[in-house]
């Protein structure tokens, strides 16, 4: 059976899975300006006119992964803030979820977090609005614990603290990228050491 015959066979859902990460590694690694359809058709091993089916230009294709990687992070790391067990061995769960991730999808938390090189107005619109969206979720997810601390968690305080989360975990995981043979565990620990005991000195 040829390439092309087995391309064949893929189903419309398949062949669309297939293209989006195929953009999704293509686009974090090179940039949205660097990045040409053709490349990303090559990648997915298809036909320009089979990704053009799909998507009928690289700015909604882009979009498209943004907002699915966005909704896997969040899936990701949703389930451990809402499980079993205590507030800190809830937030440590979550901590570890979110380097996990960052671990095992690095594309993804490269194009979510550190690719903002499109000066294309629409994209930066869509990005802001998928980086509250974020921080709405999380904040919901958060609602219980936020009310225990006595924080509303609809308040702007809320999502100002779920930034700050956000943005932190996201900056040890870049720090973590540049020094890979540090432990996770060493990495989950740091971060629990910050967020659950402060900087003051431990009892």
């Amino acid at each position: 059976m040829t390439g092309t015959e087995r391309r064949s066979r893929l189903r419309g859902p398949q062949r669309r899975a297939k293209i989006v990460q195929a953009a999704l590694e293509v686009l974090a690694a090179a940039g949205y300006h660097a990045t040409g359809m053709g490349a990303i058709a090559t990648a997915a091993g298809v036909t320009r006119s089979v990704l053009y089916d799909h998507f009928p230009n690289k700015r909604v294709l882009l979009l498209a992964v943004l907002q699915e990687q966005n909704a896997a992070l969040i899936e990701h790391v949703g389930g451990r803030i809402t499980g079993t067990g205590s507030p800190e061995e809830r937030m440590r769960a979550t901590v570890d979820a979110y380097f996990s991730f960052a671990e095992s999808r690095p594309a993804a938390r490269k194009l979510l977090f550190d690719r903002t090189d499109e000066d294309d107005v629409e994209i930066q619109t869509v990005r802001w609005g998928i980086r509250e969206s974020r921080t709405r979720a999380v904040a919901a997810l958060l609602a219980d614990d936020l009310r225990r601390m006595g924080v509303d968690p609809d308040s702007p305080a809320a999502e100002a603290m779920v930034e700050l989360l956000i943005t932190g975990l996201d900056g040890m995981a870049q720090w973590w990228a540049r020094r890979p043979e540090t432990p996770r565990a060493e990495l989950v620990a740091a971060a629990m050491r910050l967020l659950w005991d402060g900087l003051g000195p431990r009892r």
